[in-house]
């Protein structure tokens, strides 16, 4: 009977233990709903006529920075998956936080300590060791205390162990705090890596648009100084007066100041894309040298936008925030947990000898066994204190994700806008460089059979030509605002 009354207590103690175990104080995180339109339209804050983008709907793939055709960006690209300064940097931040993850967890389990030494030690005639010797015995009390004065040795060795009951959920919520710290850092890696693919292809477009702009800059002063050769030998023949000749002087110094400025520009691109692989400033000289083909709008990858609900799934500045309002919510529940009493379960076991030859038998044993209770009951509110600061830091978590992804949204539409107008610029200018080169063409003709002077001719040449930086400007701008478009929708990552 005393038997089964002691299983049974001994059942119900497990039983409660299993069920306090259970237990997490704190709040639970519930993954917040992100709204998003039915359309890519629905959002739209421009004009109505930026809208109508050449896009398909459905789900995007999810391509890399490698689909623009190009060989030499492909491996620059390349270079960068495989380690840049940046993208070095967030992969070590992510691998801290996983190794932080690591130090939570080990708090689960037990934790084991050994110990051991051997020590010479003496205690003094005089003192505290010593003091109850004058009433025990009186008499012979120097006598007794210099005997226990001796030096003699001490041999100890043992182990400690302990291990916390998680009643409250303290630990299991620090381990959830950790997975979404990790959960964060992973997202900021991606964030990163969209990031750097996204510049590296910018500086790229931006190098590619200036050294073509050079080539047409050269190709209009070229013209320039053929026209002012021929004003000046008809102004030598009276054909022309001075006045025309200063005002083509005047036009070809203007077309030789725009040299410098584009140089520059071409300079500045490259040392971008060095800085983001990197490498010192003209390392690269000879892989990013000007290129005889020109890019050209057939060369524009495909836009696939998706479906706007994916959006949330695909943005790692969303998923992070996302994580990080997720730790905030576990962060409450640690802090809630320290209003509770802590249990730990703790043993004990050494040998310990004043002499070596008896030190392993177990009349030199000593060992102890049991739990311990430590439970808070005044700290002037600083727990209390605690747990508010989680909550405004939750609350402060939650409002940054809200911004985040409106956030998003605008950069998406902003992108969407300026590929948009620029599709439409582009058109008109391509209307322009036709028509420029009808009429050079019929200058050149009239200019032939006599009908017109030569610098007719010349003038409708200057002019095609500044139509063509105009369409290389504008195509330029296009492929850049294709990388703007990629990078809000999340839709290409290096090294994904």
């Amino acid at each position: 009977m005393f038997s089964s009354e002691l299983i049974a207590k001994k059942g119900l103690c497990t039983a409660l233990l299993v069920l306090l175990g259970a237990c997490a104080v704190g709040p639970d995180y519930k993954a917040p709903e992100l709204v998003a339109p039915a359309d890519w339209k629905s959002w739209h804050g421009g004009a109505g006529a930026l809208s109508e983008l050449p896009a398909r709907q459905g789900s995007a793939e999810l391509p890399d920075w490698k689909g623009f055709g190009d060989p030499v960006l492909d491996r620059l690209l390349d270079e960068l998956e495989r380690g840049t300064p940046d993208l070095v940097s967030a992969s070590l931040r992510f691998a801290q936080s996983r190794a932080q993850r690591l130090t939570v967890t080990a708090q689960r389990g037990p934790k084991l300590d050994a110990r051991g030494g051997a020590t010479r030690q003496k205690i003094s005639e005089n003192g505290n060791s010593t003091r109850s010797l004058a009433v025990i015995a009186p008499g012979s009390r120097d006598a007794l205390a210099e005997k226990l004065a001796d030096p003699y040795s001490l041999y100890q060795a043992g182990f400690d162990a302990s291990w916390e009951i998680d009643l409250w959920g303290r630990v299991r919520r620090s381990v959830e705090a950790a997975d979404a710290s990790v959960a964060a850092n992973e997202a900021s890696l991606a964030e990163v890596k969209l990031a750097l693919g996204a510049e590296l292809a910018r500086h790229y477009f931006e190098l590619r648009a200036a050294q073509e702009q050079l080539r047409l800059a050269r190709e209009q002063i070229a013209a320039s100084e053929e026209t002012l050769s021929m004003v000046r030998a008809q102004q030598k023949s009276g054909l022309v007066n001075a006045l025309t000749l200063s005002q083509q002087e005047a036009l070809l110094a203007d077309q030789r100041s725009r040299l410098p400025q584009l140089e520059a520009q071409e300079a500045q691109a490259s040392n971008q894309i060095t800085l983001l692989l990197g490498k010192r400033p003209g390392s690269l000289k000879a892989e990013l040298a000007d290129v005889d083909k020109p890019a050209s709008v057939e060369a524009l990858p495909e836009l696939k936008l998706g479906l706007p609900g994916e959006l949330a799934r695909r943005r790692p500045d969303i998923r992070r925030a996302e994580a990080e309002l997720h730790s905030a919510v576990a962060s409450v529940g640690v802090a809630t947990a320290d209003l509770y009493p802590r249990v730990v379960l703790g043993a004990s076991f050494g040998l310990e000898s004043t002499t070596s030859n008896k030190f392993g038998e177990w009349g030199s044993s000593q060992w102890s066994v049991g739990p311990s209770l430590s439970l808070p009951l005044f700290d002037q509110g600083r727990r209390r204190a605690t747990i508010r600061l989680r909550e405004l830091q939750q609350q402060e978590a939650a409002v940054a994700l809200q911004k985040t992804v409106l956030r998003a949204w605008h950069e998406v539409d902003d992108s969407l806008n300026a590929y948009s107008a620029e599709l439409l610029r582009h058109a008109q200018l391509v209307a322009k460089t036709r028509s420029s080169r009808e009429a050079y063409a019929l200058a050149r003709a009239r200019t032939a059979s006599g009908l017109a002077d030569s610098l007719v001719e010349l003038d409708a040449r200057r002019t095609l030509l500044q139509a063509q930086r105009d369409e290389v400007e504008s195509t330029s701008r296009l492929f850049i605002d294709l990388v703007a478009i990629r990078k809000a929708l999340g839709l290409a990552q290096v090294g994904s």
